[in-house]
């Protein structure tokens, strides 16, 4: 019936029968489960940490210990300290207290038995920091404590049976100073001991150790992968199996070796060498290795050097292990410190910069403050770090590396580029507690116009544990990958120093083979530089990628109580970055004077460098421990010291005395514009008048006695009872209790404060913010507001010269203060302003003083000096965006304006400042108690005054604000006045009143200044610095007295880059918009 088919057998293996129920995984069980493999606990013992070890060896017959500690906190040198005595000591000891010092010598024997295991290390846990030396002075590796970085490697050479020894420095101080129970703020414990734990010769098993790391990475992947995906679900039976195999196999050596290779089919073959990064595949994550160090914190300066030490030695090592390995390292403050205290380490370190795997970044003194320092301390920052980096290591930074600071000030990009820098790199602003910063890799826009390429990690930290997680986030929190997708990620220990671990090597490695063989996980690179970074960046831009720009500051949304704290801090810092500009003109033209006097190159480094040091972005904000502002305390005396000194015979070369008696006196004026103001004479000069005219221009200015007859003169009068009346040829104005509830300017009829308004009103506000004491303070304290009334106002002086009240004010038990209102006669053109002078008892507990100006202007923005230049802040609480800027930063004024008329706020310490509507507010002091528990408690004295002004914003503020910073001092006369005063006046700037020529300076390098980091340059030349002040392209004229050969244009380390003409011994620039520029004189 037609064609028929053969039939075929199935060949098939598929059972035919089913040889009983299999059930589905309960995912969360199986994924929970895994977290038992590698923990401590009730399994310990039964899964991987219990095969981790082979063998152990302690106690007299192995490991024997003596101890020296060390009396009064020294911290001895390892020949100072090996010298002593040292007394038998045993695990199980406490040593201590809090920041002394125990070397150990530490005698070690391996037992036969150990001796021929594969990996043998020294475990040493005492809970806080230690550093391991040979036992002839070479410092090895650091140890942290508590778990962590406890292990150092044998050398091979202790396998003998022999007795070796080794010394273990002890620094009683974990990681993060000294703070009581477990939160690291407080203010440290003074009496805090630590155990000694554990002193183990230990066998390690390598293959566990490392599938230790596979399966957290593993583990990581399953339950970090989207649960949905087969990658997460993969990982989960991957590691599941590996249990499996290790139960079956009852942990041995040979089940463990089983584990790895079912690892390996999910990780790749290749984690156990860094060949896993040679591949074809693109990477898109690039890991540099670092250890952020803070130069001072929750520690003093001197425990920090330390902290160098162990941090840098363990780097070196690892670089020894993992060829991969890059460390990006900055502060040149931290190079030299091991330079000096630890030659052979540094003799290590700098081998590895020659290697390329020790990478020198950052170009800065330190990784400092960039809201306070002033624009010429922003200068020096860079000045002398890319000096230290250059002359040390053969090149400069190419990369300003700031991670942890608290806000980024608009103008550096500017001095960046003017530095030699094009690239930034921070992470910081990912800490706004109100905003999400848009930008991952962006322009960044300064005030002038100059840009730097901007990359914010997008793994939101400078210390990445070098997680799976970290590597993810590093896509997922991307924020700018229509432009580019790459990003650092940077891991390692930080803050208290540490740096990357052998364990972040290894999970790096493993995040690597997953994303090589299941894909998902982006692809993280190592062996490249920051360098190598960026420089693809820029790459990409210059192949048409256009990167978004943020223009003007990077304003951080938290730590805004940091322009407050610690107010004495801030007050010398302002009064050494004025000393040093006085210092550096006198002393100019002193060896321009006199070939026999030497310029005083290295007192100025000194002080600039402790400057510098101070600027640190914990220590000028204000958020250390109290045993940092000793330190600071401390050097700054120093420094005052020193350029008294400086001062003194800059100006005996020059002809002056401070001897200042009789008639013959004189005074110098140090700024660069004419200056006229009546000055209070010393006190020694009891037979002359108590107040001065001092009238001149750059250099010598007059001192004119004057006599109650004078043309202008300032008058009191009390118009009823408590309330007085003051004024001047510009102001009347009206003061109660301490306020002034009038203020009118006579030259225009009108009244500069609110009606209803009392200025000078100090307020005070309860401080508590959500968590950091020192550094935030939280938009809700604005609604604590309380007036402190004012006691009894009486006549202090009462012309006519000068008029004053002098109000007593009454804030608790413990707290006043006293507050003088002043007002000199106004003297020919010059601006007159209202001066306030306020010493205070301050002894509250978390609470804000402030001062309040309620002025009758009417603007959406606020201006306010920052440095070279001026920013505009919103007025108002449109947005988030607005709102969040409730309390900003800025430097010696602010100001509102609206046409025609405006008022400025000056002042001489402060930095921390408030405009809300028409509310100008001046934040005097804080009182925080953590992590310093006596932050700002004492006696205060405070400098500040208003300044109204007809017409706009202008150089009248400008020059006002330097002035009052800026007293003039009173001298005997030279005896030949007019030479010297030609001498002082023998670079000046003419032109625009918005330039300001705010430096002078001799070259780093001339032959007769040279310290000798580089070669010197035939004969003198002079340094100018000039900026353009008020945002406008501004043209002027640079005119010389002295026999100028050459003048040219150089950037901020002094290269010269184009030759200017002169012409009669003048030399035309022009600037744009806040721009700043440098111009060599050569002589």
């Amino acid at each position: 019936m037609g064609g028929e088919t053969q039939r075929r057998a199935s060949g098939s293996s598929y059972p035919k029968l089913s040889a009983g129920p299999v059930g589905k995984q309960i995912q969360g069980i199986y994924k929970d489960r895994l977290g038992q493999f590698t923990s401590g606990g009730q399994y310990e013992s039964q899964y991987l940490l219990g095969a981790m070890y082979e063998g152990r060896a302690s106690g007299e017959g192995h490991v024997k210990l003596s101890v020296y500690s060390v009396p009064d906190l020294a911290r001895p040198t390892f020949k100072e300290a090996t010298s002593q005595e040292f007394k038998h000591t045993k695990v199980g000891e406490s040593f201590g207290p809090s920041w002394s010092t125990h070397w150990f010598k530490v005698q070690l024997t391996v037992p036969s038995d150990l001796q021929k295991r594969d990996h043998l290390e020294l475990h040493w846990d005492a809970n806080c920091e230690g550093l391991v030396w040979t036992e002839d002075g070479e410092p090895l590796q650091g140890l942290t404590g508590g778990g962590e970085r406890v292990e150092w490697i044998l050398p091979q050479a202790f396998r003998d049976g022999k007795e070796h020894t080794i010394y273990i420095e002890m620094a009683c101080n974990g990681m993060f100073g000294n703070a009581p129970g477990g939160d690291s703020i407080q203010p440290p414990n003074p009496e805090k001991y630590f155990q000694l734990q554990k002193a183990d010769i230990v066998a390690v098993n390598l293959e566990a150790r490392a599938l230790f790391v596979d399966f957290w990475i593993i583990g990581d992947a399953a339950r970090e992968f989207p649960g949905d995906s087969w990658e997460s679900h993969d990982a989960q039976q991957v590691g599941n199996a590996i249990m499996d195999a290790f139960i079956a196999g009852h942990g041995s050596k040979e089940s463990i070796i089983e584990c790895r290779k079912i690892a390996r089919k999910y990780i790749g073959d290749n984690v156990d060498s860094p060949n896993v990064y040679e591949t074809e595949s693109q990477s898109i994550v690039y890991a540099i290795g670092h250890c952020h160090i803070d130069t001072c914190w929750l520690w003093p300066w001197a425990e920090t050097k330390r902290k160098i030490a162990r941090s840098w030695s363990n780097q070196c090592d690892l670089m020894d292990r993992y060829p991969e390995h890059r460390f990006a390292c900055s502060q040149a403050q931290q190079y030299k410190w091991l330079e000096q205290l630890y030659p052979s380490l540094y003799d290590r370190v700098k081998a590895k910069v020659k290697k390329g795997t020790f990478q020198p970044v950052g170009g800065s003194w330190v990784e400092h403050d960039t809201n306070m320092p002033s624009g010429e301390s922003l200068v020096r920052q860079f000045l002398y770090g890319q000096r230290f980096f250059e002359s040390h290591f053969g090149d400069r930074c190419t990369t300003f590396w700031l991670p942890d600071t608290f806000g980024y000030s608009s103008q550096l990009p500017q001095l960046c580029r003017l530095a030699g820098m094009s690239r930034f790199f921070t992470q910081k602003l990912s800490w706004n507690n109100i905003n999400n910063f848009p930008h991952t890799t962006f322009n960044w826009v300064s005030l002038d116009g100059s840009q730097v390429l901007c990359h914010m990690a997008p793994s939101e930290t400078y210390t990445a544990e070098a997680h799976f997680g970290d590597v993810k986030r590093s896509v997922t929190q991307h924020k700018s990958m229509d432009q580019d997708a790459t990003s650092l990620l940077v891991f390692g220990k930080g803050d208290g120093g540490g740096g990357p671990t052998f364990q972040h090597m290894e999970k790096l490695r493993r995040c690597r083979g997953i994303s090589d063989n299941i894909g998902l996980l982006p692809r993280v690179k190592m062996g490249n530089s920051v360098d190598d970074f960026f420089a693809r960046l820029e790459k990409k831009a210059e192949t048409g990628t256009k990167y978004v720009t943020w223009y003007g500051e990077l304003y951080f949304e938290l730590h805004r109580g940091t322009y407050t704290t610690q107010a004495n801090n801030k007050l010398n810092n302002r009064k050494s970055e004025i000393m040093l500009h006085d210092i550096e003109y006198l002393a100019t033209l002193a060896s321009i004077k006199d070939s026999s006097y030497k310029y005083p190159k290295k007192d100025i480094d000194d002080m600039w460098e402790s400057t510098l040091l101070c600027q640190f972005h914990d220590c000028l904000p204000g958020s250390s421990i109290e045993m940092c502002y000793d330190d600071s305390d401390e050097l700054y005396a120093k420094v005052f010291e020193t350029g008294e000194k400086a001062l003194k015979d800059a100006l005996s070369t020059l002809g002056f005395s401070r001897n200042a008696s009789g008639q013959d006196n004189v005074a110098i004026n140090t700024l660069p514009w004419h200056r006229a103001e009546i000055v209070k004479l010393p006190g020694s000069m009891s037979r002359a008048p108590e107040y001065a005219l001092v009238d001149g221009k750059m250099g010598i200015a007059c001192v004119s006695g004057l006599s109650s007859s004078a043309k202008s003169t300032a008058s009191i009068k009390e118009i009823g009872k408590g309330v007085f009346q003051m004024s001047n040829k510009h102001f009347k104005l009206e003061v109660e209790g301490g306020i002034i509830t009038s203020l009118i300017d006579l030259t225009v009829n009108r009244e500069i404060i609110a009606k209803g308004g009392k200025a000078n009103q100090l307020v005070i506000f309860d401080d508590k913010p959500l968590y950091w004491q020192a550094w935030d303070v939280e938009v809700y304290h604005l609604e604590s507001r309380e007036e402190l009334p004012a006691g009894r106002t009486e006549i202090l002086e009462q012309g006519p010269h000068r008029v004053s009240v002098v109000t007593e004010t009454k804030i608790s038990e413990h707290s006043w203060v006293k507050t003088t209102i002043s007002l000199a006669a106004s003297v020919e053109d010059q601006p007159s302003y209202v001066e306030m002078e306020s010493e205070v008892e301050w002894r509250e507990s978390m609470k804000f003083l402030k001062v309040e100006f309620p002025v009758d202007i009417v603007n959406t923005e606020a201006s306010y000096e920052t440095q070279y230049g001026i920013i505009r802040r919103p007025t108002h609480y449109n947005t988030n965006w607005d709102m969040a800027k409730f309390e900003v930063c800025c430097h010696k004024w602010a100001d509102l304006s609206e046409n025609g008329y405006g008022v400025s706020i000056l002042n001489d310490s402060k930095y921390g400042f408030a405009t809300c509507g028409n509310m100008m507010r001046l934040s005097l002091l804080r009182a925080p108690k953590a992590p310093d528990a006596h932050a700002d408690m004492g006696r205060h004295h405070i400098r500040y005054a208003i300044l109204p002004h007809a017409g706009p914003l202008d150089s009248r503020t400008i020059r006002t604000a330097y002035n009052f910073n800026h007293p003039m001092k009173i001298y005997s006369s030279p005896s030949d006045v007019h030479s010297t005063n030609s001498l002082l006046n023998a670079i000046t700037l003419h032109g625009s009143p918005a330039l300001i020529l705010d430096c002078i300076k001799r070259g780093e390098d001339d032959e007769d200044v040279s310290r000798g980091e580089f070669s010197k340059r035939q004969g003198r030349s002079v340094i100018l610095r000039i900026y353009e002040s008020l945002g406008g392209k501004a043209r002027g004229t640079i005119n010389m007295k002295l026999a100028v050969k050459k003048v040219t244009r150089c950037n901020l380390l002094e290269d010269d880059e184009s030759e200017l003409k002169i012409h009669h011994g003048s030399v035309e620039i022009e600037l744009r918009p806040f721009e700043v520029a440098t111009f060599r004189l050569q002589l």
